[in-house]
């Protein structure tokens, strides 16, 4: 049983103010809402629309956003409960610690990495790639031709000089970046609305229609284990448009690796989180309803990597694609950045409790920032971003923040249960509905994923299970306490 060893939430709390592990409280309510979003507004808005609507939802890809943005927010108001409650740098995984045990947390430790490391270097390369097209670099230098990928790898090293300097430093960038890409955004909508042609909505919803689909190892685990024949458009298009947009929402959650460096905690980052989720929520609908106005679904042009920029085009409006690229540079750049900070702050946290080694989790003494395990983790996402082809291991940066949601849906039951007494300043509502509700959302988006997506997952966490084994699970902080106090017990005289 001591591999289910649990961490009290008032030990938690209690290590964040040791003065080598001490992190600076910087951050208000208003810096949590624009991580948020930062991290939040950029491949889904600026790719996913145009080609799920193609191949998928049609117009109703405004409803596969809000499906999308209504199970993220069921996982908010859970992830919102455990960082009011637990103020602590580490999101799910600290949270895991206090309900569900030290192996359970190791794991989604883990799968953190695969989430925001993997997810940091895929959105680098997308964001090299709009460099390229912005100012027509060679390809040899920037792109997805390069190999080495220098524009990928020159924007990680910033970004985590940046991120070493401080976080209110990465807050500021990250404020002045989502300005723009926001006013971006907002020229997209109101500008797009006045050239809509109502023909091209119709069919809102279109009929549904087989589809090959995939087979083997590319068909989804929903037809490998039930039969079901895929279909496209339709309702079922809907939710299969839902399951590929989610990747869009990815990021609310970092929100909660910042809790430790907040100055008011309990009250700004329950705020932080719903408040970016709502507000990209309704950027995401607004975007995916104009653009469908402009170009029909079944428009090929949807399909391309830049479905925003070709809808302007086919309106005679070639001039806005050089304003939407300035926005999507932008946008990347805050997601890479805010990825970044949220997994050295996971990386950080697992390395203070001495499942990593306890060295990374020093603390600058001027700039109050986790620099060397910042460092290491520029250095990581800057390899795999410039050397590594990432377009098949996306998918994997999805189930990996599904999964963590199930987790976390879950720990908010169990912690209500086991820790009745806790000061929850934020409380999800109507548990334990809420968070059931959450977790089938999550695992009806997880069913939807490839087979091969589902068997890449599973050899990570193979390997997770191997590193704690051989490393983790002796070098644990908690574990050596335990173990010291079972030798006070033993050799200390009986009665």
């Amino acid at each position: 049983m001591h591999l289910f060893r649990m961490k009290s939430v008032e030990r938690s709390i209690e290590e964040t103010d040791e003065p080598e592990h001490r992190l600076k409280k910087e951050l208000s309510a208003w810096d949590l809402t624009v991580f948020g979003v930062g991290v939040m507004v950029g491949t889904g808005i600026f790719v996913l629309t145009g080609e799920q609507a193609h191949v998928n939802a049609g117009p109703a890809i405004v409803i596969s956003f809000i499906l999308a943005g209504i199970t993220c927010g069921l996982a908010a108001l859970c992830y919102a409960e455990f960082a009011s409650t637990v103020p602590v740098a580490g999101s799910a995984y600290t949270f895991s610690y206090a309900t569900l045990g030290e192996l359970v947390a190791w794991i989604i430790g883990w799968d953190l990495v695969l989430e925001l490391a993997l997810g940091a270097a895929v959105v680098a390369r997308g964001w090299s790639a709009y460099l390229q097209s912005l100012f027509d670099l060679p390809t040899w230098l920037a792109g997805d031709e390069a190999i080495p990928d220098f524009g990928a790898i020159a924007i990680v090293l910033a970004l985590t000089a940046v991120g070493v300097l401080g976080t209110k430093l990465s807050g500021r960038v990250t404020a002045i970046l989502v300005v723009v890409k926001v006013a971006v955004v907002t020229f997209v909508i109101v500008v797009g609305l006045f050239f809509i042609k109502a023909s091209n909505y119709q069919p809102f919803i279109p009929k549904s229609e087989p589809t090959d689909g995939g087979s083997g190892l590319d068909s989804t685990l929903l037809q490998s284990l039930f039969g079901v024949d895929p279909t496209v458009f339709g309702v079922y298009g809907i939710i299969a448009a839902a399951s590929v947009v989610f990747f869009a929402y990815i990021g609310f959650d970092i929100v909660a690796t910042s809790a430790e460096e907040t100055k008011n905690p309990q009250r700004d980052v329950p705020r932080g989180i719903l408040g970016s989720l709502a507000i990209v929520t309704v950027l995401y609908a607004a975007v995916a309803f104009v653009v469908t106005g402009m170009l029909k679904y079944s428009d090929s042009r949807m399909e391309t990597a830049a479905p925003l920029a070709e809808a302007f085009k086919a309106n005679d409006l070639g001039w806005a694609s050089k304003i939407i690229s300035v926005g999507a540079v932008a946008g990347l750049t805050t997601v890479v950045l805010v990825l970044m900070l949220g997994q050295a702050r996971v990386l950080f946290a697992m390395s203070r409790d001495g499942l990593l080694p306890v060295g990374l989790a020093r603390v600058h003494p001027r700039f109050g920032t986790p620099y060397r395990i910042t460092v290491i983790t520029g250095v990581f996402v800057a390899a795999l971003a410039g050397f590594v082809p990432l377009s098949e291991l996306s998918k994997l940066v999805s189930i990996g923040t599904l999964f963590a949601f199930v987790l976390v849906s879950v720990g908010v039951i169990i912690l209500r249960r086991t820790r009745a007494d806790l000061h929850r300043p934020f409380r999800v509502p109507g548990v334990p509905l809420v968070p059931a509700l959450s977790v089938a959302a999550c695992l009806w988006l997880m069913v939807n994923l490839s087979v091969e997506t589902w068997i890449r997952f599973l050899i990570w966490l193979a390997i997770g299970f191997v590193v704690y084994f051989t490393y983790g699970y002796r070098r644990s902080r908690l574990g050596r306490g335990m173990r010291q106090a079972g030798q006070d017990k033993e050799s200390s005289p009986t009665e």
